[in-house]
């Protein structure tokens, strides 16, 4: 009987509108890193770990072969700024940028991009997100127009 199987990770990145640090409190990343473990689950692509950090996350999820990336982040955005808009008054301008980055990981990684994104809030008090992901960019040959990527 034929099979049809596929390991593909992905690293999702994207941000806050306008970088807008809406995730302030813990609870509120807390809850937000728990949201987007179970819609990723629901659409079949489980997470190996979310995190958050006030203006962005990330998250490192397995693939599923039955969805586009493009469908995969819109779902992940949708459903979780619909719910976060739900837990308190001061997230009801609440809004992620349009764009968004997805980034191929290989199985001898993950552990490495686990880490790296376990830690993020250490990170960040050295690293800006637009300096990071202009490395992330860099890193993966991607080309980009700063007018566009930053919303």
């Amino acid at each position: 009987m034929p099979q049809s199987l596929a390991n593909v990770l992905l690293h999702i990145v994207f941000s806050t509108k306008h970088r807008t640090p809406f995730l302030k409190t813990k609870e509120l990343r807390e809850g937000m890193n728990a949201y987007m473990v179970g819609t990723l689950r629901n659409i079949d692509c489980p997470s190996l770990i979310v995190n958050c950090v006030e203006d962005h996350l990330h998250c490192l999820c397995q693939y599923s072969r039955t969805i586009t990336i493009a469908d995969l982040i819109e779902q992940m955005k949708t459903s979780s700024s619909a719910w976060i808009k739900t837990q308190s008054p001061d997230v009801k301008n609440f809004y992620w940028q349009s764009g968004y980055g997805a980034f191929s990981v290989s199985q001898s990684n993950v552990d490495q991009v686990k880490t790296y994104i376990a830690n993020q809030e250490e990170h960040h008090r050295k690293v800006t997100f637009q300096e990071e992901y202009r490395e992330f960019l860099r890193r993966h040959g991607l080309e980009w127009d700063e007018r566009y990527v930053w919303d």
